[in-house]
């Protein structure tokens, strides 16, 4: 697979666009979360990649249901309702005070008021979205190479995922944190997980870390143009000195996360096989030194592939 295939995107050439679209999410996500059932490790609050940018997937509401889409490719917030009604709001330069207003707006239009929490989660400066006037930058080229990222991404992190049968989470991009994860899951209970997140109740990180894990994925930062990363909760004794792949990956002792800058894999001969290499290396190290059961949890995805009639050459 061709270097072209996975887009450059300079981190320091869009950190203000990065911000301010982080902000929109929130807004979206927090939609999401008022409206939908609780599931284990808030997996109901999370975004996932469509080809044409983040979805919230479907949002009960009553009897009805609606969605919300980023529509990177056209700039703009799409929100659809299964009685047929659709409106769009505009993804251009514009603050978080006008986009939360309009977003707001339009769903109370569809007959989908939502009250939220307006204030941003896990960010150290927490302005409140409907006086949010400092984020404001949208440069629609930059957003489009992200999401770029996120698809092949999120294709590679689908084809790791499908190696594993124990509790397993969707590839999905989380709001709070604004990246893109994937994590697995041992089948037994962690130690209470002691919070400290910024603008985030510890209460929240004790569900979302509630069982024994090993986690990989992506965000817009780390590297020059973002970085893969991966961590265990709870991290077990060595866990920071194992060996993984490939190279230019390393353990940060600032956020005691492993790490593979983007730029590195995206340069690498295979990019697809560089970030494998990674989220395999990473996930060994934890099931090994954690003893988790890999004969159970594991499996070959390509076991069934003889009788669906599915040649080897198009798993890429």
């Amino acid at each position: 697979m061709s270097e072209q295939t996975w887009p450059g995107l300079r981190v320091d050439d869009w950190t203000a666009t990065r911000d301010t679209l982080h902000m929109w999410t929130q807004i979206v996500g927090k939609v999401r979360l008022a409206n939908s059932p609780l599931v284990n490790h808030w997996w109901e609050v999370a975004l996932y990649v469509t080809p044409r940018g983040l979805t919230t997937s479907n949002i009960p509401y009553g009897n009805a249901s609606f969605d919300i889409e980023f529509d990177f490719l056209a700039d703009r917030l799409v929100v659809r309702s299964s009685r047929g009604e659709t409106r769009t709001v505009a993804l251009e330069p514009r603050t978080v005070a006008s986009f939360y207003d309009e977003t707001m707006s339009v769903l109370r239009e569809l007959g989908f008021e939502t009250r939220i929490s307006t204030t941003p989660n896990e960010v150290a400066a927490a302005i409140p979205f409907p006086v949010d006037t400092e984020h404001s930058s949208y440069d629609a080229g930059a957003v489009r190479q992200f999401h770029g990222q996120l698809v092949q991404v999120e294709r590679v992190m689908k084809r790791f995922r499908a190696r594993f049968v124990g509790k397993n989470s969707p590839v999905h991009f989380f709001w709070g944190s604004f990246d893109m994860a994937c994590t697995r899951f041992s089948g037994r209970r962690a130690p209470v997980h002691p919070g400290g997140a910024p603008n985030c109740a510890d209460w929240v990180m004790v569900e979302g870390y509630s069982r024994e894990l090993s986690s990989i994925g992506f965000w817009p930062g780390g590297g020059d143009e973002g970085a893969f990363y991966a961590y265990a909760y709870p991290q077990p004794d060595g866990f920071d000195t194992w060996p993984v792949g490939p190279a230019g990956a390393y353990w940060s002792t600032d956020i005691e996360e492993f790490l593979l800058p983007y730029e590195k894999a995206r340069a690498a001969a295979d990019p697809d096989a560089a970030a494998l290499e990674f989220f395999q290396s990473t996930y060994e190290a934890e099931a090994e030194l954690a003893k988790w059961d890999r004969e159970l949890l594991e499996e070959d995805p390509h076991r069934l592939d003889p009788m669906r009639g599915i040649e080897p050459h198009r798993h890429r």
